[in-house]
């Protein structure tokens, strides 16, 4: 004759299936993240593209980018704009476009005088995301788990059998 489970065990069989559903959402999890940082950057370079006098203008006038001249500033800003959510998006070398991502987040925060509150809290959203990305990594859902990691895997097991 088996006893009722108690309260206690009953508790922890279903904090057990809790966090096993948590675990299966992690890569839609982390999908999400990056399509959200993805297009947040990218917009933001496509609008720097599509009038480069005033990005010109904004990074001489405005923006103050230590260490770069405003042009120097304008293009790497932009450049990494655009090429590293989509790195992000895709996957690919995915925490290297996170901490690349978090230059461009940080540097534009320091470049300004002045902030708006609403806009601080969004850049803070945005590098807490993209540090628990390059920490965490990026998931399964990516071309760096589905397609780098595997090859990266066996390129290191040969290595290892040749020594």
């Amino acid at each position: 004759m088996n006893p009722s489970p108690t309260l206690l065990q009953r508790g922890l069989a279903l904090w057990q299936r809790l966090t096993q559903a948590l675990d299966l959402a992690q890569p839609a999890a982390a999908l999400a993240a990056r399509v959200y940082l993805a297009q947040a950057f990218f917009l933001a370079g496509l609008t720097k593209v599509r009038d480069w006098e005033t990005t010109i203008l904004l990074f001489t006038e405005e923006y103050r980018v230590p260490l770069l001249s405003p042009q120097l500033a304008a293009i790497s800003g932009t450049a990494g704009e655009l090429v590293l959510p989509v790195l992000l998006l895709l996957g690919l070398a995915g925490r290297f476009a996170a901490l690349g991502l978090s230059v461009v987040n940080v540097v534009a925060v320091i470049s300004l005088a002045e902030i708006a509150p609403a806009a601080l809290q969004q850049h803070i959203t945005w590098g807490v995301l993209l540090a628990a990305l390059a920490i965490y990594g990026l998931g399964k859902w990516s071309l760096d788990c589905a397609w780098l990691h595997p090859r990266l895997d066996r390129a290191r097991a040969r290595g290892m059998a040749l020594n």
